[in-house]
């Protein structure tokens, strides 16, 4: 059964109400404090973690789930209400897999099935430091830095502005290996003033399985 660890101060059955985590065959916990959440996140396992990113320990949570062995592999999800928050950027570095914002759009179910079903591992960000060739519709490359990475998407500082949901084809190397991995995505997110989420939409499984195999010694290392 799948199950979700909602954490926050406020209800978020409004917002996640008609969305697939409020499924009957969904086992919903809740948690309103810190300690609370660190502790059913180790009872329960959870098959994916909602972070309300209006907690003032929605940091300290995400750090602290990355950082301990047992919950290191849950996905982690913030919902977001409003406008670009700077802190979105803290909580993904810090190891969120993703930023849903209220109000949702039509495909926040895909989303959230995608960090379900992916086995936390896939999804679970790592950082890293490279060249991304990054190609638009009709467009010359434009150089990109990547700053974390997972197998559903990439975190990058680009110089020329992208807006949300332009896709995009990138290339990149891994651990300098060649050739270098193409795979095609689009732009899910922007933080000011050059930082862009990019969600894969088209990775071949050749591909795939370098992606988990570079992560793989990520993690080992």
């Amino acid at each position: 059964m799948v199950s979700a660890l909602i954490c926050t101060h406020s209800d978020l059955e409004k917002d996640l109400g008609q969305t697939m985590l409020w499924r009957q065959d969904v086992d919903r916990h809740a948690a309103s404090r810190l300690e609370e959440a660190r502790m059913m996140a180790l009872a329960a396992r959870p098959s994916i973690v909602v972070v309300d990113r209006d907690l003032p320990w929605a940091g300290r949570l995400v750090s602290a789930l990355r950082e301990d062995g047992s919950t290191r592999r849950l996905s982690i999800v913030v919902v977001a209400r409003g406008d670009f928050d700077p802190g979105e950027i803290e909580l993904l570095e810090a190891g969120a897999n993703a930023i849903l914002r209220v109000p949702f759009d039509t495909e926040v179910d895909v989303r959230l099935q995608r960090l379900v079903d992916v086995p936390v591992r896939k999804s679970a960000r790592f950082s890293v430091s490279f060249t991304v060739e990054t190609y638009g519709a009709g467009t010359d490359a434009q150089p990109a830095l990547a700053l974390n990475l997972s197998l559903t998407g990439i975190l990058m500082d680009v110089s020329v502005p992208l807006p949300v949901g332009q896709p995009l084809e990138l290339h990149f190397p891994l651990g300098g290996e060649r050739p270098a991995v193409r795979v095609r995505g689009r732009v899910q997110r922007v933080a000011p003033p050059s930082h862009y989420g990019i969600e894969f939409t088209d990775v071949d499984e050749s591909t795939a399985e370098r992606l988990r195999q570079f992560l793989d010694g990520l993690e080992q290392a």
